[in-house]
């Protein structure tokens, strides 16, 4: 079932795959190597990569001789993936209903999809159903409150005096969760994954001032569907916010030093005699 949440996503990301591939997708491929060892990928095993955006993910479970298989709700962004990734095989899919068989798949990953989806629970019930017995899952969100290298865009916002713009709705009460650890555990326990854990991955994200700029000014994510959504007079003055505020982060060399966390959170597919919890 597709919510408005989904729907105004898939208006927010299409066309914006090499803006993202430009900027953001290097913050999002920090967490890669955890996510894969969480899953315990090796080589020869089947992976499935939700998600899959630039393909940062599909790429290094290839490097490590995994079989991949990548999707994204996105046309371009599977598009992209496809061509930086050749050895995977790269397709549109769209949760929560993706084109595979029960239990295909040793590990299934969503770096960062969770955040994107309209009925979190209902998705995760989908990876868990296309991985095998006793296969892995791993999905990485972030958290609220969120650090203060993610919060700059979001404070140049509000300095601006721009709220949430219209047309694109929240998450339903209903389907949110809280993104803390025990939230984002929790949240996989009630899709029916066993072992569920989450744990913290914080880093510092290094990129220059106007590369950072560069995403939203381009609308990619929701940051940057709400700049630009004001006109140019309104985004240039969250610009102005930006530019001043950048200068907490900013080193002797011009780069930006951008503290940044994730929540990493895995669980292990039941066997088929265990039947989940009802869906909330």
């Amino acid at each position: 079932m597709t919510t408005a949440f989904d729907e105004s996503e898939r208006r927010i990301w299409a066309g914006r795959a090499e803006a993202y591939a430009g900027g953001f997708a290097r913050l999002c491929a920090y967490t890669v190597p955890a996510v894969l060892d969480a899953v315990r990928v090796a080589a020869g095993d089947r992976v499935l990569d939700v998600g899959t955006g630039s393909g940062s993910v599909a790429a290094q479970a290839c490097a490590r001789g995994a079989r991949v298989v990548a999707v994204d709700a996105d046309p371009g962004m599977a598009e992209m993936a496809g061509r930086a990734v050749p050895e995977a095989e790269v397709r549109v899919g769209t949760l929560p209903e993706l084109p595979f068989g029960d239990g295909e798949f040793d590990a299934v990953v969503g770096n960062f999809v969770l955040n994107h989806v309209g009925r979190p629970v209902v998705a995760l019930r989908e990876l868990r159903r296309v991985t095998r017995p006793g296969g892995r899952v791993a999905v990485t969100i972030w958290p609220v409150p969120a650090e203060a290298g993610r919060a700059l865009l979001g404070r140049a916002v509000t300095a601006a005096g721009v709220g949430r713009p219209e047309g694109f709705p929240p998450l339903a009460a209903e389907d949110d969760f809280p993104r803390t650890q025990e939230g984002l555990a929790g949240l996989l326990r009630t899709a029916g994954l066993a072992e569920a854990a989450c744990e913290r991955v914080s880093w510092v994200h290094r990129a220059d001032p106007e590369e950072w700029w560069a995403g939203p000014a381009a609308g990619v994510a929701f940051i940057g569907q709400t700049v630009v959504s004001q006109g140019p007079a309104k985004t240039a003055e969250i610009r102005r916010h930006y530019d001043r505020l950048r200068a907490e982060f900013t080193g002797p060399d011009g780069m930006l030093a951008l503290p940044h966390a994730a929540l990493l959170a895995t669980g292990v597919a039941p066997g088929v005699s265990e039947e989940p919890p009802a869906v909330r």
